[in-house]
């Protein structure tokens, strides 16, 4: 079953001193985010005369804004993003599919894109409803990120539009994906493994079976502006953290396991294009019972499922 939540082992003492000590970079940084949403609703002035110019400048302020964020965890909180598998190449738009457990997962996958030279290139799948929200859901309106109403009916024209954006004006991207639609928990779990069975399909312990409409429609409508799949295991050792306890530091090491898939090797076929993500998962399942049991993805990964 999936890690239950973080506990920290602290006295009161220790988490009343831990909480005050973040309170004032964390008031400040929330500042600058507010500021960094003033500046690129002031870039606007800029996108009809230089939609590129537009794109680099906005490109730019998240690179910058998140690098801050992944620096404050590495250096403030003493953190370290242990990523085992294969290395990834710094110039290739990708699908980055992973598991999805808390918003650490989030800073997690910038990490591992800050050191490839591309966090101000990623792009995430968001609710709808933190189009609005100050700070996050503003700032992502400028980067072409795609909203979902969790409606595939509703969303799939907004998706391919999204799409069209990204492929005619040839935007770099890591698009991220949390394909099983939902943070994992150990219900959630309970409950995907009964809609499996009643598909007939193999349950899982640690992770949900993967939504796969979404997951089809990228590969297809990103066409050949998309040059693979970045499969992302993220491993928690004692317990999945919260955001704050993330911000807090009570979390001094994240596991990532990375795999990439070019997609010129992928099936063409609806159907098995679906099968072949949930393969991933099933993998990724065997990874993480692994992982869980010796505390390391530093061993060969899980079998290819034929």
């Amino acid at each position: 079953m999936p890690l239950p939540p973080l506990i920290p082992r602290e006295t009161p003492i220790c988490r009343w001193w831990r909480n005050l000590r973040v309170a004032p970079p964390v008031g400040v940084w929330f500042a600058v985010l507010i500021a960094v949403n003033l500046v690129q609703t002031l870039s606007l002035v800029v996108k009809p005369l230089s939609p590129r110019a537009f794109r680099r400048f906005n490109r730019w302020l998240a690179e910058t804004w998140w690098g801050g964020c992944v620096v404050f965890a590495e250096r403030f909180n003493g953190q370290r993003i242990i990523v085992s598998g294969e290395d990834l190449p710094d110039d290739e738009n990708a699908l980055v599919v992973s598991n999805h457990q808390q918003m650490p997962d989030i800073t997690t996958i910038m990490s591992v894109a800050r050191s490839k030279g591309r966090l101000g290139d990623l792009k995430f799948f968001v609710k709808r409803a933190l189009k609005w929200v100050p700070g996050v859901g503003w700032g992502m309106q400028f980067l072409n990120c795609p909203f979902l109403e969790r409606d595939w009916t509703a969303d799939r024209e907004r998706i391919a539009r999204t799409f069209d954006t990204l492929v005619h004006e040839r935007i770099p991207m890591w698009l991220v994906s949390f394909v099983e639609g939902t943070r994992t928990t150990q219900r959630k779990v309970l409950a995907s493994a009964v809609w499996a069975a009643e598909r007939g399909l193999e349950p899982t312990r640690h992770v949900l079976i993967p939504r796969t409409k979404g997951f089809v429609a990228s590969v297809e409508g990103l066409g050949d502006h998309l040059h693979a799949i970045y499969d992302l295991t993220i491993g928690y050792i004692d317990g999945v953290p919260s955001l704050w306890q993330h911000i807090t530091g009570r979390v001094k090491e994240i596991h990532v396991h990375v795999r990439r898939f070019p997609v010129d090797e992928l099936p063409e076929l609806e159907a098995e294009l679906a099968q072949w993500l949930r393969d991933r998962f099933y993998e990724k399942d065997a990874l993480l019972e692994r992982f869980y049991a010796t505390g390391t993805f530093q061993a060969e990964p899980a079998p290819v499922r034929e």
